[in-house]
């Protein structure tokens, strides 16, 4: 089944950061608060982050061609890695903002009328995080996840700024205005070095998640009851798309069209248990040694040199 296109949530994402600038932007205006300030400025993180989103998700969906034969996913990585260093790059600055205001606190102005529109602003993030996440587990996109994530990083830190505020209205302590900004950038880098963690992963090749592996394996002890084996068990992912390898080893005595069968009809069962994936066979006699030596990423050099090749003419 053809993946339906994910753009239309970085665009839902794009439209959510513009309306939460606004009203953030707008509650630092009518307040001066330094923590309402880093508030609005994740908002803008936000918006870059989903601009980069939809460009990757653009790229992402372009079909295999000669020069990219395995597709375009791993572009996803990229987006949620620049994603995770805009998260840090934000953070860095809330933090110096922070500190210059601690030093020097200054009183604040319509603090209820700011708290209120970053309520209303917050609600926002929360209803498109929800709708992201709900997306990014359904079509497996780490892009959308990282959206999802950071936007309810968002939702806690204006609870944390609706908190320190209201705290420091009723108390008159102005210091816990940027002591809160201090803490929302904690946060903020928390959330920048995971993205950047799954990012990094997803580059490397790491192997598809436990409980996906163990569906590929299910299929495979299925037909081993029947006699055969199987070794060389590999995967990997790239966004959504996931790659799986294995050798199978039947009798030496089997004709092609039946070893081409069986992996047809396994390829096609492994494809059912583990959506969106790329199955890649190989066929070796289950007499043979070589066959199961044959297991490791590469393989080992033979002790005696291979039989020359026949002379042509």
């Amino acid at each position: 089944m053809t993946q339906p296109s994910l753009k239309r949530y970085a665009l839902i994402s794009i439209l959510a950061a513009l309306a939460t600038i606004g009203l953030k932007g707008g509650a630092y205006v009518l307040t001066g608060s330094v923590a309402l300030l880093s508030d609005a400025a994740e908002s803008l993180v936000n918006l870059l982050a989903a601009i980069i989103a939809l460009l990757a998700l653009s790229v992402a969906e372009r079909p295999a061609d000669e020069e990219h034969a395995y597709g375009h996913n791993k572009a996803e990585y990229f987006a949620s890695g620049f994603e995770g260093a805009l998260i840090l790059v934000a953070a860095l600055s809330i933090g110096v903002t922070a500190v210059r205001r601690l030093l020097d606190p200054q009183p604040l102005d319509a603090v209820g009328l700011g708290l209120t529109i970053s309520v209303v602003a917050s609600l926002v993030n929360l209803g498109v995080a929800r709708v992201l996440a709900q997306a990014g587990r359904r079509y497996d996109s780490i892009t959308l996840e990282a959206d999802a994530a950071h936007l309810m990083t968002d939702v806690y830190t204006s609870a944390g700024v609706v908190l320190g505020l209201g705290a420091a209205a009723l108390t008159g302590w102005t210091w816990l205005d940027p002591l809160v900004a201090l803490v929302v950038a904690l946060n903020i880098v928390r959330s920048g070095v995971e993205l950047l963690h799954r990012s990094a992963l997803g580059l490397l090749d790491t192997a598809v998640p436990e409980e996906v592996r163990a569906r590929i394996v299910d299929v495979l002890r299925r037909h081993a009851a029947h006699g055969l084996q199987f070794h060389a068990l590999r995967t990997r992912q790239a966004g959504a798309r996931r790659f799986v390898s294995f050798h199978i080893l039947v009798p030496g005595e089997w004709s092609v069209q039946r070893g081409h069968d069986l992996l047809e009809q396994i390829e096609e069962e492994v494809r059912a248990a583990v959506p969106n994936c790329t199955v890649f066979t190989h066929l070796e006699p289950i007499e043979d040694p070589a066959s199961f030596a044959d297991q490791r990423l590469e393989r080992p050099h033979p002790t005696t040199p291979p039989p020359p090749l026949p002379r042509k003419g």
